[in-house]
């Protein structure tokens, strides 16, 4: 092996790895649920917090090498997603969770996912830059579900205000999803730039025909006398 290819296979792998930790964030999701669902529940609290570790330790490991990639920005948002989502359903389905709080969650990622999709559909560039109340709306679902989850270990004793944290979580995703759908509407803000088609306020495209851009000549003044 010549010098070129040891220098060159540890960045390979470096930038590979933030998306490999969420890759394996992602494919964690259907143990937990079968963890929670078979009444495994330290098994599925250890196992997410370990996704939330992991969470952050891709995201570090991206920004300290400089291996930050359009396919991470798409991943891992969609990895808590996915992780959080599946949870929520779970565990409202045990009776954990409020049904209206499940019901408001999965509405408000699924209106963002749709937006997403039809975006892409009329030709908008999508850019993921999660608004701060959304990053609120996230901590709070993760530390909500970990205090359940943690009860029913049982690892920690009962807390008596899973009731305001579900109460938290409900006004951050409400409101979260009202300002998405608000900027989506409107067509401002962070979720979307305009179509690259589309050409700037107040200029008109100029004529590609030669023969309607050029000024009349004699020719032109005989035919029409």
């Amino acid at each position: 092996m010549d010098s070129d290819q040891r220098n060159v296979s540890p960045g390979i792998l470096v930038s590979a790895l933030p998306n490999a930790i969420t890759v394996g964030r992602l494919l964690a999701v259907p143990l937990m649920v079968w963890f929670i669902v078979t009444d495994r529940m330290s098994a599925a609290f250890w196992l997410f917090v370990a996704a939330g570790i992991s969470d952050g330790v891709d995201g570090f490991i991206a920004k300290k090498f400089h291996a930050e990639t359009r396919l991470g920005s798409f991943l891992d948002p969609i990895a808590d997603k996915v992780m959080l989502v599946c949870i929520y359903i779970t565990l409202g389905l045990e009776e954990q969770l409020s049904s209206w709080l499940v019901i408001l969650v999965v509405f408000r990622d699924a209106l963002i996912i749709g937006g997403a999709l039809l975006s892409q559909l009329l030709d908008h560039t999508l850019r993921v830059r999660p608004l701060f109340i959304s990053k609120v709306n996230t901590v709070a679902q993760i530390v909500l579900a970990a205090v359940v989850l943690a009860e029913l270990a049982p690892i920690f004793p009962a807390v008596p205000l899973v009731g305001a944290f579900e109460v938290v979580v409900g006004a951050t995703t409400a409101i979260s999803g009202a300002v998405y759908l608000v900027q989506w509407l409107s067509g401002t803000g962070k979720f979307f730039d305009e179509p690259a088609s589309a050409a700037p306020a107040g200029k008109q495209e100029r004529p590609t025909d030669r023969t309607a851009a050029r000024p009349p000549d004699d020719d032109d003044e005989r035919r029409r006398a």
